[in-house]
């Protein structure tokens, strides 16, 4: 609750009607000199409560805290690898934007398609035979028909 201007005027008009003119002044002054030891009194105490209760409970939480640290760290790792596996199980069966169809057995797939899964074999690419030896074979028929 705080005291505004207008509550501290009627305090005011309220002591002087009540006390009087002539020993408002003294009053006052006795008023002051009690609050200064109220606050001296307080802060006293204040300081006394820090020192006799907050202090060693500070110190107390200290070791406290830094045993939770490596805890802590711990904790988050954990919390990032689930939050990645969480993605992966999520992401499982879903088909990628980039991947296209199979091509059919017979059909050449276009060389310009790449794909950001590993390279690994697909059941349409592993069931077509892999010539061994034809590259070189045609790399040289064809330096022979160049030059004819």
């Amino acid at each position: 609750m705080k005291i505004g201007a207008m509550e501290l005027v009627v305090i005011f008009i309220v002591a002087l009607l009540v006390i009087g003119p002539d020993k408002l002044p003294q009053y006052a002054r006795k008023f002051g000199a009690a609050l200064r030891e109220f606050r001296k009194a307080s802060s006293g105490m204040t300081k006394e409560i820090r020192e006799s209760v907050i202090d060693p409970l500070e110190e107390a939480q200290k070791p406290l805290r830094e045993a939770m640290e490596p805890l802590e760290d711990i904790g988050r790792g954990l919390k990032g690898d689930l939050n990645a596996v969480e993605k992966d199980l999520k992401n499982i069966g879903k088909a990628k934007p980039q991947e296209k169809k199979p091509a059919a057995a017979g059909e050449a797939a276009p060389a310009e398609e790449k794909t950001d899964a590993p390279a690994a074999e697909t059941p349409a690419t592993a069931s077509e035979p892999v010539p061994a030896e034809e590259p070189a074979a045609e790399s040289a028929e064809d330096k022979g028909g160049e030059s004819a």
